[in-house]
């Protein structure tokens, strides 16, 4: 079933962890996506959470497939800041196969973060953040 960001932000949490282990690891992207932060999955804030964190805090990210990495857009402006490596490997939610954008080589501000993410549906891939190895929050990216 195809998906869009829209779907996501009604999901519940449980939905969207569904969502992401029925995902395909895909390839490691390439170009600018738009990133949707999914905050308090399954509420009535979920949508207003994700509109200020796009307008205020993080817009997406800028990946380089052939060099294995991503800048993170933030800030009002959209800096392209916060590098970090993206591979294929074994995810921390199920052991199986997904993208791997690892910050702990490459960010002394976000040393401790790891995302993973698969592709749900054409140009759409969905993400779980984790701090160390607890599971903070999803999110979206739209190529």
């Amino acid at each position: 079933m195809p998906y869009d960001v829209s779907q996501l932000l009604s999901m519940t949490s449980q939905e969207l962890d569904d969502c992401f282990k029925a995902g395909a690891p895909g390839p490691i992207p390439n170009g600018e996506a738009k990133g949707t932060a999914i905050v308090a999955p399954g509420t009535v804030f979920t949508k207003e959470i994700a509109e200020f964190i796009t307008i205020f805090t993080w817009q997406g990210k800028n990946f380089d497939a052939a060099a294995g990495v991503l800048r993170n857009r933030i800030l009002v402006f959209g800096l392209n800041a916060i590098v970090a490596k993206a591979y294929q490997g074994a995810s921390w939610f199920d052991e199986k196969e997904c993208v791997v954008l690892d910050y702990s080589e490459t960010s002394f501000v976000a040393h401790w973060i790891r995302d993973e993410i698969r592709l749900i549906s054409p140009n759409l891939y969905l993400g779980v953040v984790y701090w160390k190895k607890s599971r903070l929050i999803h999110f979206a990216l739209e190529f």
